[in-house]
């Protein structure tokens, strides 16, 4: 590595400090920390491309006393060392978080040897295979994480050399259904798809092998165990990494979640350490980054002339064609096996030799070697100066530039060689460059990958990311276009640091006008180098259609149908027979509440998930009560018009006669409504369930059956209230996938989150059945799914409230709505004539707006941002609220819920830059207490006499704890 430490600059302004947790300390159950064999490459160099021995040699478990997080030493002051040699810091561009950790052997910021990349995953293979054994490692899955970890996942399989290899994914692949899919709260981009090619890849019953670079808190693992295990149950897990920087309080979290589940988690970690954080961090950490923004303004105005000197002067790409092997995967997207292995390892000396060629052929463009370049950090002045590629996708090879005057300048021999990849195609560049650095004798080759993460750079020795070249996304995401990372790259003020040849490898699908536009990625390297290349490695599509699904579901395999029909009102609900059929189970004979801070506590803790109990239903003042009717009287018609939009579009485009399934319990008063238009409009008499999904736990499957059985699956519609920012839509979407003749779009009153393409409009206003409870959707509860309760061919569970018939206002609700159906009918039709001509493709902004507002923020976890009136009321009503966010001048549609904040005693900031009308934040760090904004108090003091008296009410409710305790233990004795 580098003299100077990269993470000193960060060090000596902030006082952050890393320090090692040494030998065998603390990494969690069945932990094995460092194994002293070293990740150098051996090859004496003397430029810090390898690392020595990180950690001790490990053992089994965790070691009791200090492990130094606590106080300002470690016990182990070589561990700090080791840590040093593998991270640096920078800077996050966010005031709630100072800090980040920049690995030095991943290959994803920091530009590395190839070999030292791939050797430091394929030692942890090796000591994974030796922990396994030989049998349980030929048994085993190994699954790495997008899109940092891609290349190491594959690294560590490698070698295992005896198991398969699936990285999650970002990109969903037309054609390719998901088997599931996790959330990665501490990302910025969170949603990971599982797309492989064989459906039953994931249901072996062999180890499951979990590769991250980084440990922070290890909550990532925890929501992947959890939901693969509910799919595909097995007996061992291994999770592995380079680093293991976890609190004590997150260790013991994954242990206890180890006991309760019933299997056994190993860990496998280079080194293990933590990060010391002084008091004021973030507060010096905001100065530091305003201050760097403000004096990388002023470089960018004194370097005008030299921009205007240097335009035009970058190089053209030429395209090599690799060889790559016809249908070999171009990585594990979809599954990769250790016989594409064996094919890759025989292609790679060919593909490295002709791409070495191309890099001889390929002439020396630069213009004037001495000129200045602009700062990296402009990427407009990148744009400006950079010639656009020749060719584009499927081109030709770009002939030579011009030089000083249009003549090409004289060839430099090539001394350092940067091979860069793509986002999450990391395996297949990194084999590529290991190849090239062999080819090439005498030539620096390194490697590293373009990124989503934004990151503040700084050009100093001492800091991690030196420079950033920032450029359009050119693969199309599902998530939509946003800005895209190459770091380090750009040589800043060191000439030294200058790649005299890059090589760009993309994928197929990356192929295309945006990376060969003028402010694209291949522009912005032309202008910080003399050669530049392209290499398309073909993007791999399964070529086998979709087989029938035999590996077992979240709930159950299909085996008989449910012997109960579902439940009607007067009996459960209040809603009339004919509305509405749940397909439910009647749970109110059970004690099912908790109060709300037992309930967050629970579930932010990993102990209990929110589907296994059921807040305090709230009663609202007679103050709030005015509000809803109100709200309901201004925005009654604007409801009837979005509910005969959204049925006229299913009329017109999925079904002439639809069964009706609308998610309970927010989608019910929704389906009742549209049954009613349907009815008014064109005399159809439209079958309605509701059913029950669950986020993370996917939708109730006995319940599916039932529905295949009496109607036609191509006919049902399922149905919700509104969209935020799409995550049971996502779930719907994978909890359909093993059942390919259900149509997992989403038919909803409002799309406020852009993620659905059947709505009624996508403004985000005022729904009032959302401003209340069970009291305003048939006196039901939201529904449960506890193991205790349901069992494998049972319909989820519901509570009915008899006893708040007084205060039911849900027949009220639709009656009020419905009697505007006649004056808006025009409208509607005339709405819905207007969606069948609009491209109604989801954008899926609000999911963008969801990830931005996490990581200003700093509560890095998307589940805790719920947007939208109707998310907001819900976090208010049922959740421990840290703050609202409402769009400044937001009118009467907010009345309700700054009456519930104001009540709960949680601020509410105007913003001017969200997409919806408000958003509410939950409470991100909760602890028994911890309930209001200033994470103590429960309300204001007006309201603590009012709750005294709701506590009372809720001591009845306090045995549920230990339902839930009794309950998770049946499942941990179940599962073992």
């Amino acid at each position: 590595m580098d003299n100077v430490w990269s993470g000193q600059w960060v060090a000596d302004r902030l006082g952050v400090r890393l320090a090692g947790a040494g030998a065998g300390a603390g990494a969690g159950a069945g932990a094995e920390v460092g194994a002293g064999d070293g990740f150098g490459d051996g090859d004496g160099d003397g430029d810090g491309d390898g690392f020595g021995g990180v950690g001790g040699q490990g053992g089994q478990g965790r070691q009791d006393g200090d492990d130094g997080r606590n106080g300002d030493s470690g016990p182990d002051a070589d561990g700090g060392a080791e840590l040093r040699e593998l991270l640096g810091l920078a800077l996050r561009r966010n005031p709630k978080r100072a800090h980040l950790l920049v690995s030095n052997v991943l290959g994803k910021h920091v530009p590395q040897r190839p070999a030292t990349v791939h050797g430091a995953g394929v030692r942890l293979g090796r000591r994974v295979r030796e922990l396994l054994g030989d049998e349980a490692a030929a048994r085993a899955v190994v699954l790495g994480y997008a899109e940092t970890a891609t290349g190491l996942g594959h690294s560590v399989a490698d070698g295992l050399a005896l198991a398969p290899y699936l990285h999650s994914t970002r990109r969903p692949v037309p054609g390719v259904a998901t088997v599931g899919g996790f959330e990665e709260e501490h990302s910025h981009a969170t949603s990971h798809l599982l797309l492989p090619e064989d459906p039953g890849f994931l249901a072996s019953t062999g180890p499951l092998v979990l590769v991250d670079d980084e440990f922070s808190t290890g909550r990532t693992v925890l929501n992947t165990i959890a939901a693969l295990h509910r799919r595909f149950p097995r007996d061992r897990y291994v999770v592995v990494a380079l680093v293991d920087m976890r609190s004590p309080e997150d260790r013991a979290r994954l242990d206890a979640f180890a006991a309760g589940l019933g299997a056994r988690v190993d860990l496998v970690a280079a080194a293990a350490g933590a990060v010391h954080l002084p008091d004021d961090v973030l507060e010096r950490g905001a100065e530091l980054v305003a201050a760097h923004e403000a004096a990388a303004e002023d470089r960018k105005d004194a370097t005008a002339t030299a921009t205007a000197i240097a335009e035009g002067a970058g190089p053209s790409a030429g395209r090599v064609d690799l060889g790559w092997p016809e249908g070999l995967p171009d990585g594990g997207r979809h599954g990769f096996t250790p016989a594409h292995r064996t094919r890759l390892e025989a292609a790679l000396p060919v593909m490295a030799t002709r791409l070495a060629a191309a890099l001889r052929e390929t002439p020396d463009t630069s213009a004037t070697p001495d000129a200045p370049a602009a700062p990296a950090e402009d990427p407009a002045a990148t744009s400006r100066r950079a010639a656009p590629a020749l060719g584009g996708p499927g081109g030709e090879a770009g002939g030579p530039g011009p030089g000083a005057g249009g003549a090409p300048a004289p060839a430099r021999p090539l001394r350092r060689v940067l091979v860069l990849g793509f986002e999450e195609l990391m395996y297949a560049p990194l084999r590529i460059a290991e190849a090239l650095d062999e080819a090439l004798d005498g030539v620096e080759v390194r490697y590293s990958t373009t990124t989503r993460s934004p990151v503040l750079a700084v050009d100093d020795p001492g800091y991690a990311i030196r420079t950033r070249l920032t450029f359009p996304a050119h693969d199309e995401p599902a998530d939509g276009p946003g800005p895209r990372y190459a770091y380090n790259v750009a040589p800043g003020a060191d000439p030294g640091r200058r790649f005299d040849a890059v090589v760009a490898v993309v994928d197929s699908t990356a192929d295309t006008p945006a990376l060969h536009a003028p402010d694209g990625l291949l522009a912005g390297l032309s202008a910080h180098t003399d050669r530049l290349v392209l290499a398309v490695v073909p993007s791999y599509r399964p070529q086998t259609p979709p087989t029938p699904r035999t590996v077992p579901e979240r709930q159950a395999p299909p085996m008989h149908q449910p012997s109960y029909e579902p439940l009607r009102g007067p009996d459960f609900s209040s809603y009339a027979p004919e509305e509405v059929g749940w397909l439910l189970q009647d749970f109110s004979h059970v004690t099912l509440e908790a109060p709300t801070e037992e309930r967050e506590e629970a579930i932010q803790s990993g102990g209990a998930h929110y589907a296994e109990s059921l807040p305090v239903e709230y009663q609202p003042s007679e103050r709030y009560q005015e509000l809803f009717r109100a709200a309901l009287d201004t925005s009654a018609a604007r409801i009837a018009r979005a509910v005969g939009a959204v049925t006229e579009t299913v009329l017109a485009e999925r079904s002439p006669r639809p069964v009706l399934v609308s998610l309970a319990r927010a989608g019910t008063p929704v389906g009742v409504l549209m049954r009613r238009w349907a009815r008014h409009a064109h005399g159809l008499d439209l079958p309605h369930y509701a059913i029950s999904i669950v986020r993370g736990r996917g939708i109730d499957t006995a319940a599916l059956r039932w529905l295949a059985d009496h109607h036609d699956p191509s006919d049902v519609v399922f149905v919700d209230g509104w969209t935020g920012k799409g995550a049971i839509t996502r779930e719907l979407s994978d909890a359909l996938a093993p059942y390919p003749d259900f149509d997992p779009r989403i038919a909803v009153l409002a799309d406020p989150g852009r993620c659905v393409d059947t709505y009624g409009t996508r403004d985000d206003f005022l729904v009032p059945s959302a401003c209340l409870n069970s009291t305003v959707s048939g006196l039901i509860s939201r529904t449960v799914l506890r193991a205790d309760l349901v069992g494998p061919d049972d319909f989820h569970g519901a509570k009915y409230y008899r006893e708040l018939a007084g205060s039911d206002v849900s027949e009220y609700f639709l009656d009020t709505v419905s009697a505007r159906f006649a004056e808006v009918a025009e409208a509607a039709l005339a709405d819905a004539g207007r969606l069948a001509a609009t491209d109604r493709t989801p954008t899926w902004e609000g999911w963008a707006a969801v990830e931005r507002i996490s990581q200003e923020y700093g509560i890095h976890d998307v589940n805790l941002v719920k947007p939208g009136v109707g998310e907001t009321t819900r976090v208010l009503l049922r959740r421990v609220p840290w703050k609202i966010l409402a769009q400044r001048g937001a009118g009467a549609d907010l009345d309700h819920v700054r009456l519930l904040a104001e009540q709960r005693g949680v601020p509410v900031e105007e913003a001017d830059d969200l997409p919806y009308t408000c958003v509410g934040l939950i409470h991100p760090h909760y602890t028994r207490g911890a309930t209001g904004a200033d994470g103590k108090t429960v309300g204001t003091a007006s309201d603590k006499t009012a709750d005294k008296t709701a506590d009372k009410a809720n001591t009845a409710n306090t045995a549920n704890t230990a339902g839930i305790a009794a309950g998770r233990h049946e499942r941990t004795v179940a599962a073992r």
